[in-house]
């Protein structure tokens, strides 16, 4: 079955290049011109993906990604932000607040393309439902995208909930920054080391003072979810 892709821009010549092109690849194709219609749009739709410039009238990009983020019924839909904005602080902003990934205009559609393959093809979370994992005080239920730290909501961009993810179900082991990398954003995605370590410390400061050090640093390598 065809996936279908919401194509959010304010300009109606970059809309029409997508879609023609994203038509051409066999995707159906939602366009909306502004924040608010994109919202409207991703919730009553669903769509499989969202591209989504950042520069937009009314909500911008990143109100709309936050939004669709606390809502149930979008906060799994992949995004990819299209931006005239190249700065790397833009980037992991935009990365931080749960995009899938980030491309810079001028567009390359050969790139955007294999892009969109990539985001749609990455293996996502699809546990059974005893797939809940309980590590001492930090319970996680991958069918509800819940985590619970001693009987206390902790709220996860969907980015945050699948690193956490990851590390729980290798409890005790050394991961990586890179094997973290590729698992959540895939091989295709060009995501910097300092991303990975600015979604730790966000994970950390929702588990409070108390809990931050259930996630451990190990310096020059990357992380570990105490297993105890």
């Amino acid at each position: 079955m065809a996936k279908t892709i919401l194509i959010v821009d304010d300009e109606q010549d970059i809309i029409d290049l997508l879609d023609y092109n994203l038509k051409a690849e066999g995707y159906f194709t939602l366009k909306a011109m502004d924040g608010n219609q994109a919202i409207e749009k991703a919730v009553s739709s669903k769509p499989d993906l969202i591209i989504l410039d950042v520069m937009l009238p009314g909500k911008d990009g990143w109100e709309v990604i936050r939004e669709l983020g606390q809502n149930k019924k979008t906060q799994n839909i992949p995004v990819i932000f299209l931006t005239a904005k190249d700065s790397e602080i833009d980037e992991i902003l935009g990365l931080e607040l749960g995009a899938d990934d980030y491309l810079v205009k001028p567009i390359s559609i050969r790139k955007l393309l294999v892009r969109v393959k990539t985001a749609l093809r990455k293996t996502k979370i699809n546990p059974e439902p005893d797939d809940t994992i309980q590590l001492s005080e930090l319970v996680i239920d991958p069918q509800k995208f819940k985590v619970n730290v001693a009987g206390n909501s902790v709220v996860l961009t969907k980015k945050e909930f699948e690193i956490l993810y990851f590390l729980a179900k290798r409890p005790g082991r050394v991961i990586t920054r890179e094997t973290l990398l590729d698992a959540i954003w895939g091989h295709d995605v060009i995501v910097v080391d300092r991303t990975i370590d600015v979604h730790i410390r966000k994970i950390r400061e929702k588990f409070g003072q108390k809990f931050e050090n259930m996630i451990e640093t190990i310096k020059g390598v990357g992380y570990r979810l105490k297993a105890d």
